[in-house]
């Protein structure tokens, strides 16, 4: 996603967001986060489609590429938990969270370097105790280590360091909750992507913990 210039007469600024060499659509539109019964194609989307029909350049242009020999224009880390202080902006500290992606460790063109753990680009929701926060990885890995997967981790609240991780089938697809059975700690966490279709999956302690 970026900055691309909008068709002509759809827009009176000069960039829009988008991505160069893929067709427009309109978002935000009518009913859009508000009512379930707006028009499913807003009065915008119909102008869009005659611009489109008159200007067809604007939907066919290559796209630009967005990696170098498979490894991106953005330099890592790629997913970061961030601690802040709500008083004063501070940033009290961050940590890469989840492993470095598949398609960047095993790259060729990095052969033979070390190369620190990079986290992982997407966003999942977390849960907040009194010591510890926990979250799950939004991509899949394949990291020596663990099964082809995703790890849900534990970190700890007052310096950001990893204290735990446990092994799930797919990435986190919804933020986890944690519940109290008989004097027992759950963690429930909703998984999915990829080819595997999703669950709901509930870790616990072991009974002398």
């Amino acid at each position: 996603m970026g900055l691309v210039e909008p068709p002509p007469g759809l827009a009176n600024t000069r960039y829009v967001e988008g991505t160069a060499g893929q067709p427009f659509s309109i978002f935000g539109g009518l009913g859009f986060g508000s009512a379930s019964d707006a028009p499913k194609v807003s009065a915008d989307q119909v102008k869009l489609n005659a611009v489109l029909a008159a200007h067809p350049e604007t939907a066919t242009a290559p796209r630009p590429p967005d990696n170098v020999d498979g490894l991106p224009f953005v330099k890592p880390p790629y997913g970061l938990l961030s601690a802040i202080n709500l008083d004063t902006g501070d940033v009290i500290w961050q940590t890469p969270h989840g492993d470095t992606p598949d398609e960047i460790r095993i790259n060729p063109a990095l052969r033979g370097l070390n190369i620190p753990k990079t986290g992982q680009g997407g966003n999942v929701g977390l849960i907040v105790t009194k010591t510890l926060v926990i979250m799950g990885d939004p991509q899949i890995s394949t990291v020596p280590g663990h099964p082809r997967g995703a790890m849900l981790r534990a970190y700890d609240k007052k310096n950001g360091h990893e204290v735990g991780a446990v092994w799930m089938p797919a990435p986190q697809s919804g933020s986890p909750m944690t519940y109290m059975v008989d004097g027992k700690q759950y963690i429930i966490v909703a998984v999915s992507g990829g080819n595997y279709s999703g669950d709901y999956i509930a870790f616990s302690l072991p009974a002398s913990q």
